[in-house]
């Protein structure tokens, strides 16, 4: 007989957690930088005015009034006006849309290319490596400038040729990165295991390798785009980007420097556009870079 009851307490176990992906703690580690967070307000701020800004500027990119040149900002013009009396809020909104194009499409050719490149060097090795590898160290032996300006004169003076010159150039930098990747990620087991198995090359690369490369890409396309866009608005300086009427900032930049000490502001608020933009590209991918990149963590 029992003399008196025993309790016995039972320890709940213990709940698992779930399991975090990459990119979801990639997105919560960028979301504790406030600067990154800045940055990326900034983008997606020009981002907008890119798409919307040409349906509210108050006025045509090439609407000229000579009655109005060279106005200062007022609340009729917040910019003022250049010396053809067109508005320079309109222009560099529109603008905006012509920066942010050449900045990401530059970006994704030479992304597309370079990672090609890089990854048929970085698998097969040997004497494809080398060739390869070669005319990436051709390339960055000249000033990135230097060498956008002798494409470009070659090609031509045009926006789409300033942009195929900015993708052309920064090709090596995206080929080196992706073959670096490939061979650490190649030497895996997993990789090893898939070519024991008879698994086709191309499937091996793109199914396998290059899913577990594209994080550096993604780091580096951002801060790719912030110099894109300096080097797509000094080509415009230099007369070898976009062309006149077209309201690129470089050019603005450079048909503004003769008023620079009676009219200021045809050269402040371009030149401004212009920071704001790299500025923000670069706390966004310094943000992610942190983010993204294991080595960074603490």
């Amino acid at each position: 007989m029992m003399t008196g009851a025993i309790d016995i307490k039972k320890e709940a176990a213990p709940i698992p957690e779930r399991a975090v992906g990459p990119w979801l703690e990639g997105w919560r580690s960028f979301k504790k930088s406030k600067v990154s967070l800045v940055g990326a307000g900034i983008v997606i701020f020009f981002v907008l005015l890119a798409i919307i800004g040409p349906f509210i500027a108050p006025q045509g990119i090439n609407e000229q009034d000579l009655t109005k040149r060279l106005l200062a900002p007022s609340s009729d013009h917040w910019f003022g006006t250049d010396d053809f009396g067109r508005d320079i809020f309109s222009r560099i909104i529109h603008g905006a849309r012509i920066s942010l194009w050449v900045g990401f499409f530059s970006v994704i050719l030479s992304v597309i290319i370079g990672s090609l490149l890089g990854i048929i060097a970085g698998y097969y090795g040997k004497w494809i490596d080398t060739i390869i590898s070669r005319i990436f160290d051709i390339m960055l032996a000249f000033p990135s400038m230097l060498l956008a300006i002798a494409v470009v004169s070659v090609l031509g003076p045009s926006l789409q040729n300033a942009l195929i010159a900015i993708a052309i150039i920064n090709v090596p930098n995206f080929g080196r990165l992706i073959r670096s990747k490939v061979l650490s990620v190649k030497e895996e087991e997993y990789i090893v295991a898939a070519k024991a198995i008879g698994m086709r090359d191309s499937r091996i690369l793109f199914s396998h390798i290059l899913p577990n490369s594209i994080t550096p890409i993604i780091v580096q396309g951002t801060l790719a785009i912030a110099t894109a866009i300096i080097e797509a608005a000094a080509l415009g300086f230099l007369g070898l980007g976009a062309q006149a009427p077209a309201p690129e900032w470089g050019k603005m930049l450079a048909d503004a420097r003769k008023f620079l000490l009676n009219a200021p502001w045809t050269m402040i608020f371009p030149g401004i556009a212009i920071m704001l933009t790299v500025l923000g590209f670069n706390l966004m991918g310094d943000g992610l870079r942190d983010a993204l990149d294991p080595k960074m963590k603490n």
